[in-house]
Order: C-alpha cells, then structure tokens, then sequence
C-alpha cells in the first residue's frame, strides 16, 4: 500500500489525528476534513483513491454525503465508521454503494485490512472496465468495414440483430472472412455487452473434452474430474456464447446442442439436475451446412434451429472495392500498435492488393499489412513491400519445375516473346499487371513490346495472331 489519497471525514479531533498518522505511516497521503460539506468540497479540488467517512458528522450524517456523491464519484470505494450503527443505518448506507461499514471503537489493523481489500477491488474493477472498453472499441460496429452492397446489408442486419432479443445466429463464410468480428460487434452493439462473451472452436477439441467445455462436469463424472466445473453456458449466462466451427461437431453433441437451443437447459457431465441459462447462441462455421444436412453429416433440426437469423459473408475476391477500405483501416490500427506514421498505400500497391485473389480472405490481408509495417519503416506502402507470391511473381523454384531447358535448345527472344504474349493475354492486355507477372517495370515492357512489335495501334500491348512457340523451341 502506497501513494493512494484517502480523504479522512471524521468531526472527532483524536480519532482523525490517530487515523491520519498511522495511514501516512503506512505510505497514504491523506486530507483531512471534519464536516461533510468540506469533504465535498475536496472531492471537486483534487483525485481522492478512498473515502473514509463517519456516519456523524456537525452538518449532515454520512449517508446524505453517499446520497450527494452521485455518479460521477460511482467508482470511489467508501467506508462508514460510527458508534452509532444499526442494522438499519448499515443496509442503507451500502445501498448507497458504501464498500464496508465498522463499528467503533475498531482496530487499528482491521480498517488498514478493510482499505486494502477496497482500493484491490476498486482497481479489478476499474482494470474490468478498461478492457470491457477496449473490447467495445475493438469489436464495436464501427470496425465493420466495407462498401460493398452485400456487406452493407450484412452491417444494416447486425444493427438490428444486436439491439433485438434474437437468441439464435447463424454466421457462415468462408475461413478468413471475419465471422468472429460479426459475432463480437452483436455482442457489444447490444444490451449483453456488460456480460460475458465466450467463445469456444469446436474443432479443436475432441467430443467429450468439448462436452465438458460447453456444460461443465460434476465431480468424479470422470477420472480427472476431481472438483465440479462450470461450461461456458453457465459461465455466459446472461451473455453470448460463440461456438466457432459448429459444423465439425459430433451427432451427439448436436443432439445435446439441439436441446440448449429449444429449452436454454442443459446437465452437466455426470450431473442429474437441469441448469438454466439466458445466452444468446451464436454459431459460425465455413461448411455449407445446408450441403451437410443434404448429405447426412449434420441435423437438420439443429440446422433448421440455428438458421433463424442468418448472415452469410461473402469472400474478398468477390468484393475487390473493399480492400482499399480494408487497407485503410488496417494501417490506422497498426499506426496506433506499432506507434508508426504510415499514410497509406501507392496507387501501384493499392492496385496490386486489389488484383490479387486473397484465398485467405480478410485475415490475409491483415495479416500481409501487419508484417508490412512491421518491416517497414516508411510513410507510403510500395508496391516492391509487397510479397512476390501476392505479385503473380513465381519463385525459383516454381519457375524451375515449370520451364525446363529442351535437350535441342531454345531461341531465347522466342521464348521471350510468348511469355509477354502469354503475360499479356492474362492481364487482358493490362500492361501494369503484365509487367508484374513478368518482375518487369511498366517502362521495361514497353521496351519490349516495341522491340518485338507487340505495341500495336490500340497502344494496349494487344499482339496480332501468330503461330505458338514450336515444341523444343520454348516454354513448357
């Protein structure tokens, strides 16, 4: 215990010399104040960590101090003293939000007990509250991004679905798309974001541990059980639970899931008595859980049970007018991690983002933007920051196994020639996407396509029909 300000309130001169001296021994700074006004007073004039307060005071009781202290000292722990106590006087004054309340006369080393055990749960629930807002801010609606019709829907939805009393969600996409970011904003845009949010992958685990997980266990239900656990039903009771890859469980386990969702009771593993819980269930998976039903693989009571509200997130190759928005918002976060001043991408490297297919989709892309600034230290993202892979560059030894050396030989401006043809005809005559499938400047191929005559009237590289490399005599 150090540091920490305690505004002693107490009207009796020794009692207040005898506190306040032993509290600065024990490294408090302390203010003392003797009528309850005053201690207002200093609670507007300075940061006070405790109140320290006695029920009698010359011009109001301690509980018209509490009453005055309203919601902006909410978060102050308060402890009473007085000679006076009744049952009474000491229900109403933690009603008030009094952390303890002690009689006197009281020793010396219970009240330093009592201040420690309040500043320590003071400080939980401050640290509490300053990572509910971090989350909040994280996961909050405003981190959907995007411009793109269907995610515009999806967003408009996930508004609604938040404020509503919906139990039931169903999130589906492929891996990388951001249904864990879905899941988590309806959590926080709603009325159970001071509650838990739980989140389990269903795949991760095998069929009795994953039991175990959601609905807990008796002790001895099993070898290892040697005290009784909570699942996570019970533990989010009053939140949401997220049951990540829901279309990898077993048919047991749908079975028992199936019942969750109808009646919000379940039994614990080796337990006799039902529980019930109020969770809102969101479940996510990249299966089409449709297809599962279709071909027995998953229930379809359970498919039809979880699909009362569902969202379905497109891939990011089928929203390219998104990645810049998406790219945006991922050095703006990375600025403030990283404490960098990154501005954005070239046009070169926007367009490159914006040509590539991402099969990881969103995650692929925050993660590419992180290693980046992670490498780099520069205002603007170029183009040559960008990984060959995401370029349509091949490496060595992709090349190696792909083009081979024939045995008679090749003409070397032959070879050269197809593959700007081949290059070309892939980038629909595009000349800044075939020059990066060739590791060439802009300027370099149109060297070239002047050289080999491929820069015809159209000025788009478009090269007149002729006869394919013979075999032997180029690229395999």
């Amino acid at each position: 215990m150090a540091n920490e300000t305690i505004l002693l309130v107490e009207d009796e001169k020794l009692i207040r010399w005898s506190l306040a001296n032993r509290l600065t021994k024990e490294g408090f700074r302390v203010v003392e104040v003797d009528k309850g006004g005053d201690a207002l007073r200093a609670l507007d004039e300075q940061e006070v960590d405790l109140l320290l307060l006695d029920y009698r005071l010359p011009d109001m009781d301690g509980l018209q101090v509490l009453r005055s202290l309203g919601q902006r000292f909410r978060d102050l722990p308060v402890i009473m003293m007085t000679a006076y106590s009744t049952v009474e006087s000491a229900i109403e004054a933690m009603k008030l939000g009094a952390f303890d309340y002690l009689n006197k006369p009281f020793e010396m080393d219970e009240i330093l007990v009592t201040i420690q055990k309040a500043l320590e749960t003071t400080a939980l629930k401050r640290e509490l509250g300053r990572y509910r807002r971090e989350r909040e801010e994280r996961f909050g609606l405003g981190n959907l991004v995007g411009d793109n019709a269907r995610m515009l829907e999806v967003f408009e939805l996930v508004k609604k679905i938040a404020t509503s009393s919906a139990t039931t969600i169903l999130i589906q996409g492929e891996s990388g798309t951001g249904k864990d970011l879905l899941a988590n904003a309806i959590h926080y845009a709603s009325e159970r974001a001071k509650k838990p949010f739980m989140t389990i992958t269903c795949s991760a685990l095998p069929e009795a541990l994953l039991e175990s997980e959601l609905f807990g266990h008796e002790k001895g239900a099993f070898t290892d059980a040697t005290t009784s656990k909570k699942g996570l039903f019970e533990l989010a009771d009053g939140g949401t639970v997220f049951l990540d890859e829901i279309g990898d469980i077993s048919g047991n386990l749908q079975v028992k899931l199936l019942r969750v969702l109808e009646d919000r009771k379940f039994k614990r593993v080796g337990g006799v008595a039902d529980i019930s819980v109020d969770v809102r269930v969101i479940a996510a998976t990249n299966v089409e859980l449709e297809l599962a039903t279709r071909e027995g693989r998953f229930r379809k009571d359970l498919y039809y049970r979880l699909n009362v509200i569902p969202l379905h997130l497109p891939p990011l190759r089928e929203r390219p007018e998104d990645i810049p928005l998406l790219v945006k918002h991922f050095i703006e976060h990375y600025n403030r991690e990283f404490k960098k001043n990154t501005l954005g991408a070239s046009r070169a490297a926007m367009q490159a983002l914006s040509e590539y297919s991402w099969p990881g989709n969103v995650r692929e892309l925050r993660n590419l933007i992180e290693r980046v600034m992670i490498l780099e230290n520069k205002e603007v993202i170029d183009v040559g920051d960008i990984p060959r892979e995401i370029l349509g560059i091949q490496k060595q030894a992709d090349i190696e196994q792909n083009f081979a050396l024939p045995p008679g030989g090749v003409v070397l401006e032959e070879v050269e020639r197809s593959l700007i043809e081949q290059a070309l005809k892939r980038a629909g005559g595009n000349q800044s996407r075939a020059a990066r499938l060739l590791g060439l400047t802009r300027d370099t191929l149109r060297y070239r396509l002047k050289k080999f005559g491929l820069d015809g009237p159209s000025g788009r590289g478009e090269a007149p029909p002729r006869a394919a490399v013979p075999p032997g005599k180029g690229a395999r």
